[in-house]
């Protein structure tokens, strides 16, 4: 089971702190990542990060956002800085191959 939260509502250049918890399997051997759907948009791949914690960027993400993991706590996170109206969207985590159930997502609206 994957369950996000931390999303909001945000002026442009503002920052949020996703998070992201799994339960009920070994999240340490997973390489995670966070996935996006803005509205009348394909879900994407924004940021990944493997079991040893190197991690991938979509480009229009790179130098704003950062995802991390902490495995004791079974945790998944994406700080986001200086964001854009653009990166509006409701944020979900998964495995990077996507082959995990959905969790609900979190929205994250930028806007003044």
């Amino acid at each position: 089971q994957l369950v996000e939260s931390g999303g909001g509502l945000v002026q442009p250049g503002g920052s949020l702190r996703l998070s992201c918890t799994a339960s009920g399997w070994i999240f340490r051997l997973y390489a995670m990542a966070w996935f996006r759907q803005a509205p009348g948009r394909q879900r994407e791949l924004v940021a990944s990060i493997t079991t040893s914690s190197i991690t991938d960027y979509t480009d229009s993400v790179k130098g704003r956002f950062t995802i991390s993991r902490d495995n004791a706590k079974n945790t998944l996170y994406l700080q986001m800085n200086s964001l854009e109206p653009e990166d509006t969207a409701v944020y979900y985590c998964n495995a990077n191959t996507a082959h995990l159930p959905w969790g609900p997502g979190t929205q994250v609206t930028v806007s003044s």
